[in-house]
């Protein structure tokens, strides 16, 4: 496997190349501009390539070295596409909501998902013995609500290596965060956005789902590469990677075995 490659043409197809309606531009973007279209800015993709490259070799990098990677992307279009990619290469994401201090304040975020995973050991065990149905429903409720804003970050263990984001302007939180903390990210920069609030900017049109698609496909196969690194550098392939971990996932039951030899294929 190597870090997945792209071409103009898809980046055209993917509607990259379309900014934001001309009244609504930062002037700090002016260098990344092509010209103006029915008074729509027209990013110039002849810019957005090499520094797409850079960022895709930057989140193979921090992986091969054992790093790990946040998917930021909370407007609509990209919540599924978000969780979708960053589930396939084994990494974490926040497509719901940023809550404040999800990186400066780690401790309390903690407590929250050792909240979140008291809740769903209830729930899987049906553990709702001596509460009154109110309760039961309270306690439900409060589970659903912590999920849909921490399941994304509910196994990582701590605070990232590398933040990718779509859209800076809406998750400027994030950034900052991110940015106090000397933690590098990964910026999708429309022609509303300023280039220089992120360490490895890449100027597109973070909208479309197709561009959205085309970022976050090419990130999580420049991620899977890393991991692949990382694993070469053990002496191991992936092959012997995987088998490695089966007996560890291997369940007594008949049903469980099966179902870890499905995710070992896929």
């Amino acid at each position: 496997m190597t870090i997945p490659t792209f071409t103009l043409r898809q980046m055209v197809e993917a509607g990259v190349h379309f900014g934001h309606h001309a009244r609504r531009w930062n002037p700090q973007m002016a260098p990344y501009i092509y010209g103006k279209k029915d008074n729509v800015h027209i990013i110039d993709l002849q810019k957005t390539y090499p520094m797409l490259y850079n960022a895709l070799n930057a989140a193979r990098e921090v992986v091969a070295q054992g790093g790990k990677v946040l998917f930021v992307a909370t407007k609509r279009q990209a919540q599924d596409i978000v969780k979708e990619n960053a589930e396939r290469c084994g990494q974490y994401y926040v497509n719901y909501r940023w809550l404040g201090g999800m990186l400066t304040n780690w401790k309390t975020v903690y407590k929250s998902i050792t909240r979140l995973n008291k809740l769903n050991d209830m729930e899987a065990k049906n553990a709702y013995e001596g509460y009154t149905k109110k309760e039961v429903m309270n306690l439900k409720r409060e589970r659903e609500k912590l999920a849909i804003t921490l399941d994304g970050i509910r196994e990582m263990g701590g605070q990232p290596d590398l933040l990718f984001v779509i859209d800076t302007p809406k998750e400027s939180l994030a950034v900052k965060e991110a940015k106090k903390l000397g933690i590098p990210v990964i910026g999708i920069i429309d022609t509303n956005a300023n280039p220089n609030e992120v360490d490895y900017p890449v100027p597109g049109n973070d909208d479309a789902i197709r561009a959205i698609q085309f970022y976050c496909e090419l990130v999580s196969g420049a991620i899977l590469d890393g991991m692949q690194a990382e694993i070469a550098a053990k002496g191991l392939d992936v092959e012997e990677a995987v088998a490695d971990e089966a007996p560890k996932k291997r369940a007594p039951r008949k049903a469980k075995t099966a179902k870890t030899e499905e995710a070992t294929a896929e």
